[in-house]
């Protein structure tokens, strides 16, 4: 790949908000063709995101704009062609994800030219790298290292339960626990469990449906299944919990927002020797009875500040979904000191 930049004016007129153009040639025709996307949408979505122009023939890329915006457009180019290269498909999310470590590198080191610029966290599977796209992922994923015991908050579609699942992976594959248990609070139906037709997984996985998803996508087919079967991989419904100590494993709650406090104190309570525990949930969609505290809300105020638990809180910005997920999330917001009023 060659980058050719016109010359700069003078330093008093080279300031980030001084219009300048880059030019960049990519060298495989094939990659730059994924790089740029369907019709132009990668472009389109840069262009959008950075305030900067983007005009694309062939292998050929000029970007006109703002200094600042132009460098953001050019590092985030270049940091795709390398994934694309290495055969990765590129997604909208892997581009949003891109302009949002743009950004951040340009507010933190655009005033020190030898710092080493920041990169987001990756999780390493046999299937394929889970890379952080937002700051707050990468926080999160952080998090998993540092403590046994971590809370992530938020709104849908900021990939909450996608990045636990994907560590818990990660532990498995590298042996460093026996097993995955994934649990979930069976209280959307307003039926229990007894109730439902079928065996234990099959009562409770329209409840973990995300969670398989994400373990299908991350884990071969035939692995999952024979983990499945060999309880390895364990679907363990939260009212079933009580009495276990959970050892050696890589435990996940989540939609821990429909726990009560009693539910809640009971699972947290359950980790044992050599295991990591994630808890997710959306502290705004609580489907429990009007007057029930939350167990997630409480446990979050309880144990802030206890040495060994991490708690990373995601906001509307950092939905991956589609950009109108993160309008809607936001509107939602907005309306909230509304209706308390």
């Amino acid at each position: 790949m060659r980058n050719k930049e016109p010359t700069l004016p003078s330093a008093a007129t080279a300031a980030d908000t001084a219009k300048t153009a880059i030019e960049l040639d990519f060298e495989d025709n094939r990659v730059a063709s994924a790089l740029f996307g369907q019709y132009g949408q990668n472009l389109a979505l840069i262009e959008r995101k950075l305030g900067v122009s983007a005009d694309s023939r062939g292998n050929h890329v000029t970007i006109e704009g703002s200094r600042g915006a132009c460098e953001q457009a050019r590092r985030v180019l270049q940091g795709l062609y390398e994934q694309a290269k290495r055969d990765r498909e590129l997604h909208t999310g892997d581009v949003e994800g891109a302009i949002r470590l743009a950004i951040a590198q340009g507010s933190l080191f655009d005033h020190e030219p030898g710092a080493p610029r920041p990169s987001f966290d990756e999780i390493n599977l046999r299937k394929r790298p889970i890379r952080a796209r937002t700051a707050a992922q990468d926080a999160y994923m952080r998090a998993f290292k540092k403590y046994p015991l971590v809370f992530g908050t938020g709104p849908a579609g900021t990939g909450k339960t996608w990045l636990a699942v994907a560590y818990a992976v990660q532990l498995f594959e590298r042996k460093e626990v026996d097993r995955i248990i994934l649990s979930r609070p069976a209280v959307e139906a307003g039926e229990r469990l007894g109730f439902l037709p079928g065996d234990m997984r099959e009562k409770v996985d329209p409840y973990l449906r995300p969670v398989y998803d994400a373990l299908y996508d991350m884990m071969d087919g035939r692995i999952v299944e024979r983990a499945l079967e060999a309880g390895e991989i364990e679907i363990a419904p939260l009212a079933f919990m009580r009495g276990r100590t959970l050892s050696n494993a890589a435990v996940i709650l989540d939609e821990a927002q429909n726990t009560t406090s009693m539910q809640m104190k009971m699972f947290l309570t359950r980790l044992g020797e050599n295991s990591r525990m994630i808890v997710t949930g959306d502290p705004s969609q609580v489907d429990l009875p009007p007057g029930q505290t939350s167990g997630l809300s409480e446990a979050i105020r309880l144990l802030d500040g206890v040495e060994g638990i991490g708690h990373v809180a995601f906001s509307a910005e950092d939905v991956i979904r589609h950009e109108l997920v993160s309008r809607i999330v936001a509107a939602y917001d907005r309306a909230k000191p509304a209706r308390k009023e």
